[in-house]
């Protein structure tokens, strides 16, 4: 299967604010995270379920976070040797694998969230944002995405992650 939207970039965004408790403080959001479900919308539509154990994780501090993911379905195929792969196989290994960490901050049942350093390039420093809506309730996050620096998203999709600490 085609990898998981690299958008699901803030994929974890955080999120601590009850539904209709938008002036909650942004400790809330403090903790780690696993994403569970992905919910796509537009012509790609479908949800998408990582089964246990869940190969991503986000962490977010007081102001930053960071975060890893695995966005495949399924298992990526290990290499014999890097040196001797070819692009393909490289590709296979390489190109599911997300890592970014950056600052961030929630206000109004949002967060906004800045990339200092990513496996991608292109969404690192400068004007680069992603916004989120968020809820929690309990141990559920679910964020919606909102727009970037270009803009609302067209199909927005919605993560719900679970906190595991």
């Amino acid at each position: 299967m085609k990898q998981v939207l690299s958008a699901v970039l803030a994929i974890v965004i955080t999120g601590s604010v009850g539904a209709g408790v938008a002036d909650q403080p942004a400790s809330g959001l403090q903790g780690a995270w696993q994403i569970a479900e992905i919910n796509l919308t537009g012509p790609s539509a479908r949800t998408i379920t990582f089964p246990e154990p869940r190969a991503n994780l986000v962490i977010f501090t007081a102001q930053h976070y960071s975060r890893v993911e695995v966005q495949s379905e399924a298992p990526r195929p290990l290499l014999a040797d890097a040196a001797k792969a070819s692009a393909d196989e490289l590709r296979a290994t390489w190109g599911p694998f997300v890592a970014e960490a950056g600052t961030y901050e929630a206000a109004g049942g949002s967060v906004t969230m800045r990339p200092i350093a990513s496996k991608n390039p292109a969404v690192m420093g400068g004007n680069v944002f992603i916004r989120y809506t968020f809820t929690i309730a309990g141990n559920s996050l679910t964020l919606t995405q909102d727009r970037n620096q270009n803009g609302p998203f067209p199909n927005p999709f919605t993560i719900k992650a679970v906190r595991v600490e």
